[in-house]
Formats: C-alpha cells, structure tokens, sequence
C-alpha cells in the first residue's frame, strides 16, 4: 500500500488506514452511506484529521470501501472453481453477489450508477467485476453447463436487477429464487 506520493506507507499508517476502512464498511453497512465520518474515526480509533488524510472526502471513502468489498468478493472466485463444479461455483458467488451489493454497505444507489452510467463510473472495478464473472461463466462453458452465450456484462446486469429489486433483508428467498431462474436460463441443458 502507498501514500498518494507514491511512498510506501508507514506500517502504523497502514494500519490506521485499514482500520478506518473495514470500520467504515461496518458502519455503512449499519447505517447506509450517509453514516457520519466522525463516527467512523471514532469507532476505528483515529482522529478525524487521521481519516480526512486517507480519504479526503465521503465519496473517496465510500469508493475507497466499496472497491475492498468488491475484491474481497472477486479474489474469492479461484477458491469457488478450485472447490465447486463450476455451475454451483456460479451460484455460490452469486449468492455472494447479492450479499455484497444488498447487507454491505447498502449499495443499492452505487449500483444504480454503475447501470446508468454504463458500469464505467469506476474502470477498475469494472474490470474486476468483468474478470471474475468472465471465470465463472467460461469455466462453466467448458465443463459444458453453462451456456457460451452469456456475457459478463449481461450477468452483470442480471445479478443487479436482482439486488434492486429483491434486495432487502425480507425479501432474501425471493432473490434466491430469482438467481435460481437466472442460473437456469444459464444452463446448457437448462436444468442447472
């Protein structure tokens, strides 16, 4: 991890900085992301002036939390394949997906942008969103369960329709049936 110069953060820097992130994904999980920032320092044990040097403003803690989140969720993909056949390796992650996008840090909004914008509000993301489904789906085309048709941007698309519009607490067996119906429209012999 480096400063903004280019340095190599100090390790107590480091640490700081990682606290008040996975504190600020807890606390937006909680409270949606208008939680206040001094909270957010509070509860992680830094100063605000501490959380205002890492992340100067709401939207770059916001971006800086939601991108940890969605590597967490992406670096697990080589895990699911490693373990899974790869149709319930999809399945699993797409689970995964709407927990992310629904309990962590009640991305809702964010995912409204990213759709209407083109999901080009934040390249890397994209690219990491797009990597991970791309694995999925085309491991599950070679072990002929998936159908080779389905893209990753149209996934994409799919796995967020389903969190817009199924995504409350209360309404958790209707988005498992809805990625159900989404995984069998997969399916090459469309009984995923």
């Amino acid at each position: 991890m480096t400063s903004d110069t280019g340095r190599p953060l100090r390790a107590d820097a480091r640490r700081n900085r990682e606290k008040i992130l996975s504190t600020a994904i807890r606390v937006f999980a909680e409270q949606g992301l208008d939680a206040r920032l001094h909270r957010i320092a509070e509860e992680a044990g830094v100063g605000t002036g501490t959380l205002y040097r890492n992340f100067p403003t709401r939207e770059v803690l916001i971006e800086a939390a939601y991108r940890s989140e969605l590597s967490r969720l992406c670096d697990f993909v080589p895990e699911l394949l490693a373990t899974l056949p790869p149709h319930e390796a999809l399945r699993v992650w797409m689970g995964r997906f709407i927990d992310y996008a629904t309990a962590r840090l009640g991305m809702a909004d964010t995912l409204r942008t990213f759709v209407d914008f083109g999901f080009n509000a934040c390249g890397h993301s994209r690219k990491l969103m797009m990597t991970a489904l791309t694995s999925l789906l085309n491991a599950g085309s070679a072990a002929g369960t998936i159908r080779s048709d389905i893209g990753a941007a149209d996934m994409f698309v799919a796995l967020t329709g389903v969190a817009l519009a199924s995504g409350k607490p209360e309404q958790r067996q209707q988005a498992e049936r809805l990625l159900d119906l989404i995984l069998n429209g997969c399916a090459t012999d469309q009984r995923a």
